[in-house]
């Protein structure tokens, strides 16, 4: 945590030690209030200046007619206040002059504080988010878009993270306002809407991603959004999630190139617990991330050439991808490695195998 979040207290043995303070939650009101609250105010303001000419109007002169009345008086402190003043309507009484001094002026000053504050804010609030958006956007491509922010979402951008996939190359799209908080909080940009709306899915750049993963809790939405993603964008490889197997099939059909059933990936993985513990324990550790075995893809190296998968040692060879198709390792085709070839292995972790372990916190 940064210096702007500390502060140092005394313990009790005189010492000065670093204290994280608590990051309270934003309480402050939307701009659209906001904006409402200042134009209140700027009425009761105006009102004010009103109310003081028109009970003390025999204190004023009006150039045309000498008579102030209810409609002068509301020209008068609209004219005032925003310090146009034309000298028609002018105080004649001492009292007058001095109230307008000691009144009039300090209601003029807020009145204009108020007006420029407004609009300093709003300038420098949507300058700067119009500036940043567009920077974003010249940047984005190439990235990887997740629909849905869910528990499915977050293990499949942690997932890619520990893959050594960019944070900043991940967009999250989710319509619940919860989700993109807990998003930004992680470090994601995120887009809060239906992302079966094109213009949600625009504001993401769908038509630079390189990878889609729509991961929503109901599969006619995913379909839908799936078909959308794929209009937009044909070129990028989208994975999908599904509830229902029966399902799966329409998914492909609307552009899916990898659909998971994750209902039935759960409920083989209790079945396969059921019947062997063993067996369950190993698929959830292939699953798992930074402990135990992996799951991997690489491209063979100069020495693997002419090689059977079986001659790899430190490594367990159980299929090779070869001009964009997997095959087994068992496939005959695939007897020898050729150039160009990557291989799917189970091997250590990457965190084990380097020795890098995640630290302790400290306490």
């Amino acid at each position: 945590m940064s210096a702007f979040g500390r502060q140092w207290v005394r313990t009790n043995r005189g010492r000065w030690r670093n204290q994280a303070l608590v990051s309270l939650p934003d309480t402050r009101p939307s701009p659209a209030q906001q904006l409402f609250q200042r134009i209140l105010l700027a009425a009761l303001l105006l009102a004010a200046s009103v109310a003081l000419v028109w009970f003390d109007r025999d204190a004023y002169t009006d150039n045309l007619d000498g008579h102030v009345s209810l409609i002068d008086a509301i020209y008068y402190s609209t004219v005032t206040v925003t310090t146009t003043g034309y000298g028609d309507i002018t105080p004649i009484e001492p009292h007058s002059r001095l109230l307008n001094a000691i009144l009039i002026t300090p209601l003029r000053v807020m009145f204009l504080v108020l007006l420029v504050g407004t609009t300093l804010q709003v300038l420098a609030t949507e300058g700067r988010r119009i500036f940043m958006d567009g920077r974003w956007r010249k940047r984005m491509r190439n990235h990887v878009v997740i629909v849905g922010f869910g528990t499915k979402g977050r293990s499949a951008v942690e997932t890619l993270e520990n893959s050594g996939c960019d944070p900043s190359k991940i967009v999250i799209i989710d319509g619940r306002a919860t989700a993109i908080n807990d998003a930004n909080l992680r470090g994601y940009a995120a887009i809060e809407g239906d992302a079966t709306r094109r213009d949600i899915l625009r504001r993401a750049e769908i038509v630079k991603a390189r990878e889609v993963i729509i991961t929503l809790d109901r599969d006619d939405s995913a379909i839908l959004v799936t078909l959308t993603v794929r209009q937009l964008n044909p070129s990028a490889h989208v994975v999908v999630a599904v509830r229902e197997e029966d399902n799966a099939s329409l998914v492909r059909q609307s552009g899916g190139d990898a659909v998971v059933t994750s209902s039935e990936a759960v409920g083989r993985l209790l079945g396969l617990s059921a019947v062997s513990p063993n067996l369950g324990t190993v698929i959830e550790d292939l699953l798992s991330t930074r402990e135990g075995l992996e799951v991997a893809e690489r491209q063979i190296t100069a020495d693997e050439v002419g090689r059977q998968p079986a001659d790899i040692r430190t490594e367990h060879v159980v299929a090779v991808v070869r001009n964009k198709t997997l095959r087994r390792f068992y496939d005959p085709t695939v007897a020898s490695l050729q150039t160009g070839d990557q291989v799917v292995v189970v091997r250590r972790a990457e965190a084990e195998r380097t020795g890098d372990r995640i630290p302790e916190p400290e306490v």
